[in-house]
């Protein structure tokens, strides 16, 4: 999934108000910003296979250090714990950290959901799992959008702008979200895994979109 991660950092701020939306999508997001560094050194590999879904045509080799159950579980309790640690002066901040905690690890909740049977349970474990969501291209549509929707919608109705760059830096990262998961669907297959880690690493201008928003909004109340 694209937007459908997304999706649970726009609508985690409702359970866990005052969190940055640039914290919420690292967090959701926290697998795939790491993974491309691992790509790029080959310790993990994405490979190009057109056809290999209806979605994707990519196809998840060798990924366990950021999308294994057993690791993004770890992954989750560190990110958690660090933020915990680095807000001692947080309203709710182990509501915050909880939150924070389980959006990093619901990235493998989505991946099982959307994938075919390519994730690992442990590091080194050869059973796969996946559900395999992107076989049918309607399906993915439906279910993503209708989360992009919902956790915009509650995005939106737990904060309010402070000024005009608070609504147009929001709305347009929503617009920009979904076209780029359009180009996604639609677009041709990458030339190799590397250009895919390649172009993953640029998702960081995204988390530091989502902190720009919120210093431009505040939530309700």
């Amino acid at each position: 999934m694209f937007i459908g991660h997304f999706a649970l950092g726009f609508g985690a701020e409702k359970a866990a108000p005052g969190v940055s939306l640039g914290t919420l999508f690292l967090a959701c997001q926290f697998a795939d910003l790491l993974c491309p560094v691992l790509v790029l050194s080959g310790n993990e590999t994405v490979e190009v296979q057109p056809g290999n879904t209806v979605v994707t045509p990519l196809a998840f080799t060798h990924y366990p250090y950021f999308k294994s159950l057993v690791a993004l579980l770890g992954w989750g309790l560190l990110v958690g714990l660090a933020y915990l640690a680095f807000h001692k002066f947080l309203g709710n901040r182990v509501r915050a950290c909880l939150a924070v905690g389980a959006l990093v690890f619901s990235h493998w909740v989505l991946d099982f959901l959307s994938h075919g049977p390519d994730l690992t349970i442990t590091l080194a474990g050869s059973t796969r799992l996946g559900l395999g969501l992107w076989k049918t291209l309607p399906a993915t549509v439906a279910v993503e959008g209708l989360l992009f929707i919902t956790g915009v919608a509650l995005y939106a109705r737990a904060t309010e702008a402070l000024d005009r760059t608070g609504r147009i830096a929001l709305w347009a990262l929503v617009v920009f979200l979904a076209l780029v998961n359009v180009a996604n669907l639609l677009g041709p297959p990458p030339p190799s895994g590397q250009a895919v880690a390649w172009t993953a690493l640029s998702m960081w201008l995204l988390v530091a979109w989502g902190f720009w928003v919120d210093r431009h909004r505040r939530v309700r109340g």
